[in-house]
């Protein structure tokens, strides 16, 4: 007899070759139109999923939890971040919980230079000028940014994504400091010539640029709070690649606007996809529609690791990816 495939439902539209993969492998319920799945479609589709493939933009919490039927044994995060998915929660119903790591990296720290290069030398303003038609022709002190070469970079959260923009910002002649809950090897530290503080309010208050790079959880919520953000100094900027709830959005764009700090490149926000209006207003804020991750490559491999992730789960072995508490 034909072992009956395991029902996998898909909360939103992924890669064309990984949906193709998902419905010859499985019994595949996919989202073809992407539109987001409001509570009750997510309440629906745990009561009868033998396997949950939600993103960043599902909030799969205790309420929706408490309706997971007794066939539910697997959620299987397309993404690396899996604040939206209540752990504790799903490991008192059984289930386990996969994320999609490594394959997001490179991209993230390729944005995260992006955003600090746009933000030091007005790139956003700039293009915005030639739109506009407001462009007159060169002039010397026109459109002033601020060079990078010789400026500390900061980052918080020296994880995979942190020493990926350490090489990086190393190849800009920027020096690398950073903080972190616990020190990286000293291999690590001579290989990015990276400088360790224990304080994370010392360090906001000697660099230049800060970056944001750890994961959300509830420790970091608000880790970079109005009290941290008033340590930074007046030219300093900040970019925040991570998610929007480490930093405290309403205290930095009041800085912003009153040129407590020099500038910022946010891809994240703090209740995304709303954005303050405050924000939108303001020049020296370049604002992206958390594009991070978004390379048809890393996508396709985020997909890979999910059909990993269920394959060797279905066949009775431990994901590869399996998240557990206290590790992220």
């Amino acid at each position: 007899m034909t072992k009956k495939k395991p029902l996998v439902v898909v909360t939103r539209k992924l890669p064309e070759a990984i949906e193709t993969r998902m419905m010859e492998l499985f019994d595949a319920r996919l989202n073809i139109d992407d539109a987001i799945m409001s509570k009750q479609e997510l309440i629906d589709a745990v009561k009868q999923a033998d396997v949950l493939v939600p993103t960043v933009t599902d909030k799969i919490d205790a309420a929706v939890l408490a309706h997971a039927g007794p066939n539910l044994r697997l959620i299987a995060n397309f993404g690396t971040g899996i604040d939206h998915v209540d752990l504790q929660t799903a490991r008192s119903r059984g289930i386990t919980v996969t994320n999609t790591p490594d394959v997001l990296t490179e991209d993230t720290a390729d944005m995260t230079m992006a955003l600090i290069l746009s933000v030091s030398r007005r790139l956003a303003e700039g293009e915005r000028v030639i739109r506009k038609g407001d462009w007159a022709g060169w002039g010397p002190t026109l459109m002033l940014g601020h060079r990078i070469w010789g400026k500390r970079l900061g980052i918080v959260g020296m994880g995979r994504i942190g020493r990926a923009l350490a090489r990086r910002a190393k190849g800009f002649g920027l020096s690398v400091h950073y903080h972190n809950r616990r020190r990286v090897h000293p291999d690590t530290e001579e290989e990015l010539d990276a400088t360790y503080w224990e304080s994370l309010d010392q360090m906001l208050a000697h660099v230049d640029i800060v970056s944001v790079n750890c994961p959300h959880t509830p420790a970091t919520y608000h880790l970079l709070s109005a009290r941290r953000l008033k340590l930074m100094q007046p030219h300093a900027i900040l970019v925040n690649t991570a998610r929007g709830e480490i930093v405290d959005e309403p205290a930095l764009t009041r800085m912003l606007s009153d040129g407590e700090i020099a500038g910022a490149g946010l891809d994240v926000f703090e209740h995304e996809p709303a954005v303050s209006p405050k924000l939108l207003e303001l020049q020296n804020a370049v604002l992206l529609p958390h594009m991070g991750s978004a390379t048809i490559e890393g996508r396709v491999d985020m997909g890979e690791k999910v059909l990993i992730n269920i394959k060797t789960f279905v066949d009775g072995h431990t994901p590869p990816d399996r998240v557990i508490e206290g590790l992220l």
